[in-house]
């Protein structure tokens, strides 16, 4: 049998600083863009052993499978995958790199070299290749990953068509030729509307879309999440699996296993996994007069410049709202939060803090977070692991740098 190369994902330090909290708990790689993870999209274009090179802390759970002196193909998490630019490193030989204006894009070589010569590399590349630099990355280049996306997953002729209670508006193919709704095995899709015309609806298996519902394309469903009576889905939106869906909601990235089953409103916006959207809550992503918006970036411990107008609410795993919670512009809220009351918080919340604006807020104290955390996990049939425990400590440990 012919031994697969190794394909490692590594990330910058650079890349995790920036794109916290969402890289709290996962490698970029593992971050939902479009239908599937950037890590799955490489795997469809060169099949391989894959592994991660990620922070010391996340390596328990994400390892290497590369020896120092290994040669294998090196390519950067936070590069998103698409025909020409992996032609472009299937092609690198030994010591060969690509590298952009941001840095290394991949390299073929042994773990070693690649420690040495990382972060000292000249840009070799005509053009920048495309990147999810910052978390409003991810809101903003899914509607474009959806389409690829699906144009890689769905075949002529493939899943199942809405049945007669469904309105579908717009063409019953796209410009490839494929249908324009696909329903993979086990989904259930009654008396909802689909509207096509933007771009395709993608609802995965064992999926449910309920009575009522509205959506717009590009859309995708993941497997196992739901999209409840009534709700009103705008294109642009990925749900990741396990999730409970309800409201409205705009161009907005939800990992997986998180929860918004209920009316109130959320934009632009990305949640990780486990977190939960009470009642009612809603998040602004346009300011009143109209600005560019400013949005807390771990790297500089500060508000940063963006040239958006639109960005809603970005929210690390395990980070809760209670009802009628109301969101500012652009607010990043960490890891383990614990959000309730009412007013607007302050854009920014650190991770592991339980509180209100009104009242203010304390700390988490970890056990009881991961006796929470636990709770919640068992629900969908999963545990939180020791390797678990032993990230959340870590991300404890470093939360008070920013309170």
């Amino acid at each position: 049998m012919e031994q697969k190369q190794k394909v490692v994902l590594f990330d910058s330090h650079k890349s995790y600083e920036n794109l916290l909290p969402l890289s709290y708990t996962r490698p970029v790689a593992n971050f939902r863009v479009g239908i599937v993870t950037l890590r799955e999209k490489w795997e469809y274009y060169i099949p391989g052993e894959y592994s991660f090179l990620t922070e010391g802390y996340l390596g328990e759970k994400f390892p290497i499978r590369v020896d120092e002196d290994e040669e294998a193909l090196f390519i950067s998490g936070d590069v998103i995958a698409d025909g020409e630019i992996a032609e472009s490193v299937k092609s690198l030989s030994a010591g060969e790199y690509l590298a952009d204006t941001y840095g290394l894009v991949a390299w073929r070589g042994s773990l070693s070299e690649l420690r040495v010569r990382k972060d000292d590399v000249a840009a070799n590349m005509g053009s920048d290749v495309r990147r999810i630099k910052y978390v409003f990355d991810i809101f903003l280049k899914n509607p474009e990953a959806i389409a690829e996306d699906y144009r890689r997953l769905v075949r002529p002729g493939a899943g199942r068509r809405p049945d007669s209670t469904v309105t579908v508006i717009g063409p019953e193919t796209t410009p490839d030729g494929l249908p324009s709704v696909y329903i993979e095995d086990g989904a259930s899709v009654e008396c909802a509307v689909l509207n096509v015309k933007d771009g395709p609806i993608y609802i995965g298996k064992d999926a449910t879309v309920m009575e009522g519902a509205c959506l717009r394309g590009p859309l995708a469903l993941c497997e196992h999440s739901f999209i409840r009576m009534g709700a009103r889905i705008y294109g642009g939106t990925t749900f990741g699996p396990f999730c409970k869906i309800g409201g409205e909601v705009d161009n907005s990235v939800v990992f997986g296993y998180s929860n918004k089953a209920h009316d109130g409103y959320l934009g632009n916006a990305v949640l990780g996994e486990w977190c939960n959207i009470g009642a009612g809550a809603n998040s602004s992503n346009l300011k009143n007069d109209y600005s560019k918006i400013r949005i807390w970036n771990y790297a500089l411990k500060s508000f940063m410049r963006t040239d958006l107008q639109f960005c809603g609410l970005i929210m690390g795993d395990h980070s809760k709202a209670g009802i009628n919670t109301t969101f500012n512009t652009a607010t990043v809220v960490g890891v383990g939060v614990n959000l309730h009351g009412t007013g607007f918080p302050r854009p920014f919340i650190p991770s592991f803090s339980n509180g209100s604006p009104e009242g203010g807020f304390v700390d988490v104290q970890i056990d009881k977070f991961m006796l929470t955390a636990g709770t919640v996990m068992v629900r969908r049939g999963l545990v939180l692991t020791d390797v678990d425990r032993h990230i959340f400590e870590r991300i404890y440990a470093s939360a008070s740098r920013f309170k």
